[in-house]
Parts: structure tokens; C-alpha cells; sequence
């Protein structure tokens, strides 16, 4: 079984910096590519960062070199380290599996949460 709960967000002006954590549950989630995603309004949730197990990161080229994915494998945790933060990164965030197949094969998100960027 799985459970993510997410936290971290809040109300920060642009240029600004947050950092949102992920406290995850369940071995599988320790030793596979684990993502952030984040939901605007009226958008499809989208994947903007992963990492794997080793330490590997991607990023989506909106959010390369202003955020930072990170894990600690021993504690199941997972964060987001955003910097520089823009309007439009105004979203909920969430974090999951980065591999489309598990996150429908678990089939569970946590309660997000929201990023508001504005001044």
C-alpha cells in the first residue's frame, strides 16, 4: 500500500523560494523513480521533476535550473527545492511515481499542495 502526503506550499512573490516535501509510504516508493507533478487551473496535471533511486534528476525545461529534486531514500522522503518562482508556477503540487504504469497500477494521490506565486 501506498500513501503520499504532501507538504510545504504557501504564498510566496516572485523571485521568491519554497520547499516542499513529500513523506511517502510503502517500499516501493523507496526504490523507484519517484516525480513531482503540479495542476494549474484548468490545466493537466503535469510531471516537472523525477528522480531515481540513485540520485538521477530530470527536469521539464520550464522549471530546469530554478528547481532541485531530491530524496532521502532511508527516511521515504522526496522534495522540491524551487527558487526564482514565477506566477506561473502557480499550482498544486503533488508527488507520485514517475512511471505512468505504476502510478495507475497504485492508483492513489495525496491531498497536494498549493503553490501561489504572486505579488
Amino acid at each position: 500500500q501506498v500513501q503520499l502526503a504532501e507538504s510545504g506550499g504557501g504564498l510566496v512573490q516572485p523571485g521568491g523560494s519554497l520547499r516542499l516535501s513529500c513523506a511517502a509510504s510503502g517500499s516501493m516508493t523507496s526504490i523507484n523513480t519517484m516525480g513531482w507533478y503540479r495542476q494549474a487551473p484548468g490545466k493537466e496535471r503535469e510531471l516537472v521533476a523525477s528522480i531515481t533511486s540513485g540520485g538521477s534528476a530530470y527536469y521539464v525545461d520550464s522549471v530546469k535550473d530554478r528547481f532541485t529534486i531530491s530524496r532521502d531514500n532511508a527516511k521515504n522522503t522526496l522534495f522540491l527545492q524551487m527558487n526564482y518562482l514565477k506566477p506561473e508556477d502557480t499550482a498544486v503540487y503533488y508527488c507520485n511515481f514517475a512511471a505512468p504504469r505504476l502510478v495507475r497500477l497504485f492508483n492513489v494521490w495525496g491531498q497536494g499542495t498549493q503553490v501561489t506565486v504572486s505579488s
